[in-house]
């Protein structure tokens, strides 16, 4: 074949892969197919494992670490260009060639990014880069991800999916002018490396407990400024798990105070509820208008341990101060002078 027709079957060839090949597998300018001696088969696999604890209370927000391994392999290769013997310049970037094509298992510029289908849990952080990383290796320090759990979760299993996009090694090429006997080497050597991106997702499952999980459903009793009066407010375990010997504490803050801030609960189980009454004490400036008390509940849980809830918010309110009745006081003038007029007659009385 003449230099016309080798330029232009090689042409051909390369407007056909163009053709067929998708966009990411596009060939790089400095990719020559005719100088191929292996086409190697195989490639990074990653594998992502959470360190640690996978499980949490419901409005955790929580820190995963997640450790990565390439466990990436070669299945076989096959040889495209075959080396007359004798052709030193074809045998030494033949062996050039295949010690690059070693690498292919290695996937390189990792972005790992989180994500959660349930609205239960929420994936704070954004894609993060893992590096690069070789067959048979594991990451030197795990990738984080900060997640926010819903106070409203319920117990049970939720998965997170990972997903792993990374740039592999999918072809090389060598090329070459001369052996140089005396150096040992091939003159203006040239490698082409062809990359290709892949995505790789994965499943990592985190745990919900049970356990008991507490709300206010009901809060009575009226308030006043420089009165107070008796607050009574249901708790409810709407959790999965008893709470022992429940003891409910209150804090209070200006306006309104107490003297009185513990309550005994006493055994909830699953959706059980309970009353505690507080005496509350309120200012006598007080502002009329909805207050919001924080309150918590220490018990015992189903394993024996001491346990101290989340903070419960109590929306109570401070009404107008009552007035006095009207006359109130003129009445009070009156009935005195009255009362105090008919001792005087009745000692005059007795003295005549």
């Amino acid at each position: 074949m003449n230099k016309n027709g080798f330029f232009t079957a090689v042409t051909t060839l390369l407007v056909l892969c163009w053709a067929i090949l998708p966009a990411q597998a596009a060939l790089p300018k400095n990719f020559d197919i005719s100088d191929n001696y292996y086409n190697v088969y195989g490639g990074p696999d990653l594998s992502a494992t959470l360190i640690g604890d996978n499980e949490f209370s419901r409005g955790d927000t929580v820190t995963l670490n997640i450790e990565l391994m390439n466990k990436g392999k070669i299945a076989g290769f096959k040889v495209e260009n075959e080396v007359d013997l004798g052709d030193y310049v074809g045998e030494m970037l033949q062996q050039a060639e295949m010690q690059y094509e070693a690498q292919a298992t290695t996937a390189v510029g990792i972005l790992a990014t989180l994500k959660s289908e349930d609205p239960n849990i929420k994936v704070k952080s954004g894609p993060q880069q893992a590096g690069t990383l070789r067959q048979g290796k594991q990451s030197a320090s795990p990738t984080k991800f900060t997640i926010e759990i819903n106070k409203n979760a319920s117990a049970g299993t939720y998965p997170l999916t990972l997903e792993l996009s990374y740039q592999y090694q999918h072809n090389v090429q060598v090329g070459g002018d001369e052996f140089d006997a005396t150096t040992g080497v091939v003159t203006n050597k040239e490698v082409g490396i062809w990359y290709e991106n892949k995505t790789q997702t994965q499943t990592l499952n985190i745990k919900v407990k049970k356990e008991p999980y507490f709300e206010v459903t009901n809060v009575t009793g009226d308030l006043y400024p420089d009165e107070g009066g008796m607050l009574r407010v249901t708790y409810k375990n709407i959790g999965e798990e008893p709470a022992k010997d429940a003891t409910v504490r209150i804090s209070a803050a200006d306006p309104i105070s107490t003297t009185d801030d513990q309550a005994y609960l006493g055994t909830l189980n699953p959706g059980e509820s309970a009353v505690a009454i507080f005496d509350m004490d309120v200012d006598e400036t007080a502002t009329p208008k909805p207050y919001s008390l924080n309150s918590e509940i220490l018990y015992e849980d189903a394993d024996g341990h001491d346990q101290v809830s989340d903070s419960i918010k109590i929306n109570t309110e401070v009404l107008p101060a009552k007035e006095s009745l009207p006359g109130y006081q003129t009445v009070t003038g009156v009935a005195f002078m009255a009362l105090a007029a008919f001792f005087v007659m009745l000692r005059k009385k007795r003295q005549d």
